[in-house]
C-alpha cells in the first residue's frame, strides 16, 4: 500500500461532495490527515471555567452559534518508510449518544484506497472513545493484521483501569460511555498493546511522547524529517486555546495540568516553526502557531491542491 495513490485526485463517493481528506509531506514521512465526521457538542464544552459572557464573546467573533456547534475529529495516517501508522481511531459507533456524523473513518480511508490490513502500526494520544472506537467497528479487527501492534502509555493503560472523572465537565452519558468503550478496547485489543512509559520512537522520524493533562497517558506524535516538522497533538489544542490556553475543556481530566501542557507545545510549535495537527481542530487542522502578545495565534496553511 503506498499513499501516493490519496495524492492524486479520486472520485468522491456519491454522498460526499469532496473527499474528506488532505496530502501533507514532511520530508520523506507522508502524511495523511481524515476527517473521522464532526461531533455536535455544547460550547459551554469550549471553556467551563471561563465567564459566560466572554466565553459568548468569543463564539460571536469567531461566526459560531452560542449553545452547540460542530467539533471537528481528525485522524492522521502516516507512512514512513515500511511503516503504515494510524494516529488514532475516530469515534465508530455508539448509538446510545446519538452521534451519527462521527465514526466515517473506515469507509474514508477505503475511500482513499488504504487498506486496513496495510496498516502495521496505530498509536493512541490516548483512550477517549472518539480515539479508539474505530478499532471497535464490526469486522475491523478481522481485516487488521494480526501482527498490528498498539502503542499507547503506561498510564493511560493503568488510567483506564479506574479512571477519575471528578474534574470534567461532560454532557450526560459521555462519562459512562468512556469508561464503557476503554474496558472494552483494552479486553479485545490487551495481546496487542505496545506500553511505552515517557516517549517511544515508533519509525524512522516519528516518535510518541507522554503529556498527560488531558488524560494521565495522553500523548503528542512528533515526525521529523529532511528539515520538516509536524505534531499531531491528539486534544491537547482546541479552536479556542490558541486566544485563551486557560480555558478548561470539558474533557480534560486534570484541566489545570493540560492547561499548562497547551502552553508548553504552543510555545514549542512556535518556536520551531513545525506544522500543527489536532484532533478537534477544523478539518484539515494543518497550520501553524504564532506568539501573539501573551497568547497565540492559529495560522492555517493555506491548501495545497
Amino acid at each position: 500500500m503506498s499513499l501516493d495513490n490519496t495524492l492524486t485526485p479520486a472520485r468522491p463517493k456519491p454522498d460526499e461532495l469532496v473527499p474528506s481528506r488532505y496530502a501533507v509531506k514532511i520530508g520523506e514521512i507522508e502524511v495523511l490527515v481524515v476527517s473521522d465526521g464532526v461531533l455536535p457538542l455544547p460550547t459551554q464544552m469550549l471553556g467551563h471555567n471561563a465567564e459566560a459572557s466572554v466565553r459568548a464573546a468569543w463564539l460571536k467573533d469567531m461566526f459560531l452559534p452560542q449553545d452547540a456547534f460542530d467539533w471537528a475529529l481528525n485522524v492522521v495516517v502516516v507512512r514512513s518508510g515500511a511503516q503504515t501508522i494510524l494516529i488514532d481511531a475516530g469515534l465508530g459507533l455508539d448509538p446510545d449518544l446519538n452521534l451519527p456524523r462521527a465514526g466515517q473513518l473506515i469507509k474514508r480511508l477505503e475511500a482513499a484506497g488504504i487498506d486496513l490490513g496495510a496498516v502495521t502500526d496505530v498509536v493512541l494520544t490516548h483512550m477517549h472513545m472518539d480515539h479508539v472506537g474505530g478499532l471497535l467497528v464490526d469486522g475491523v479487527k478481522e481485516r487488521l493484521r494480526p501482527d498490528l501492534r498498539i502503542h499507547v502509555a503506561a498510564a493511560e493503560a493503568r488510567f483506564w483501569e479506574a479512571p477519575d472523572f471528578s474534574h470534567v465537565a461532560m454532557p450526560p452519558g459521555f462519562p459512562d460511555a468512556l469508561r464503557a468503550t476503554a474496558k472494552r478496547f483494552a479486553a479485545e485489543y490487551r495481546d496487542h498493546l505496545r506500553l511505552f512509559g515517557e516517549e517511544h520512537e515508533v519509525a524512522p522520524g516519528v516518535v510518541v511522547s507522554r503529556t498527560g493533562g488531558h488524560t494521565p497517558g495522553h500523548s503528542v506524535v512528533r515526525l521529523a524529517s529532511g528539515g520538516d516538522r509536524l505534531m499531531f497533538a491528539g486534544d491537547a489544542m482546541f479552536a479556542v486555546g490558541f486566544e485563551h490556553p486557560d480555558w478548561f475543556n470539558g474533557f480534560e481530566h486534570d484541566p489545570e495540568e493540560a492547561a499548562r501542557v497547551r502552553v508548553r507545545l504552543l510555545q514549542e510549535l512556535a518556536e520551531t516553526n513545525s506544522f500543527l495537527v489536532a484532533t478537534h481542530l477544523p478539518f484539515p487542522s494543518v497550520g501553524h502557531v504564532a506568539v501573539d502578545g501573551e497568547a497565540f495565534r492559529w495560522v492555517p496553511v493555506f491548501w495545497d491542491y
